[in-house]
């Protein structure tokens, strides 16, 4: 059931997401995933997903999940190096996969979000990451052209938001949630806390509601860390 922006069941805020859309999803490493939402799709089973993230999560955690029960077929990201699924797939031509520089992907993300369909960038000049795409100077520098990206849906992880829709992100999960809640068609947020419109500090909002469609109460967070450092007493 949904009264306004408010969902009460995960399966039901993604239950039109089909096979073959392209999702844009928050989180970095494991820090502020929307880990029921992800949940909800790999239970749903959507396949052929488009998913843009900085990374794919962990062989069991994570977008991790969607990689080991072969949902996803695209995954464009800046880094790889903490899933084995995620290897074995790419090498057997299982998952394709477009590798952005980090900031690129913030950028093109952002872009995507503002309405802004491209934009020159001096990084990944003289690179694999420059072939095929459009090269021009500005003021003797050469930059190559980047498109700017929009998801059907876009899934974040926030810590508050109201009635209406306005997310508060909490210290280093907010890595590129609000990026991507900018870049999604649809924007499905999960949150620990849900306050009436109003209670919330206009200076502290980090994503206006304008940009979220969906909301949901997730609880019974894991919050997994996916390579723990410790210094020896």
């Amino acid at each position: 059931m949904k009264k306004g922006k408010l969902f009460s069941s995960f399966s039901e805020a993604v239950s039109d997401i089909q096979d073959g859309a392209t999702l844009i999803v928050g989180g970095f490493g494991l820090c502020g995933i929307p880990e029921h939402a992800i949940h909800a799709l790999v239970e749903k089973g959507t396949k052929d997903l488009t998913v843009v993230s900085n990374n794919c999560g962990v062989d069991d955690w994570g977008l991790g999940l969607l990689l080991a029960n072969k949902q996803i077929k695209k995954m464009v990201s800046s880094y790889v190096g903490e899933n084995k699924i995620f290897e074995k797939q790419f090498l057997s031509g299982e998952l394709e996969v477009e590798l952005t520089p980090q900031g690129t992907l913030a950028e093109r993300i952002r872009a995507g979000g503002a309405g802004i369909p491209g934009f020159y960038t001096a990084t990944g000049i003289g690179t694999p990451i420059a072939e095929g795409k459009e090269v021009k100077e500005f003021d003797g520098r050469t930059y190559l052209l980047e498109r700017g990206i929009v998801g059907d849906f876009a899934l974040v992880k926030a810590w508050k938001a109201d009635t209406l829709g306005n997310l508060v992100y909490r210290k280093t999960s907010r890595n590129f949630n609000p990026l991507a809640a900018m870049a999604g068609k649809i924007t499905i947020a999960e949150v620990e806390e849900i306050v009436e419109a109003g209670e919330l500090d206009p200076d502290e909002i980090h994503t206006p509601g304008i940009y979220v469609q969906r909301i949901l109460l997730g609880t019974n967070y894991q919050k997994r860390i996916e390579r723990r450092t410790v210094v020896q007493a």
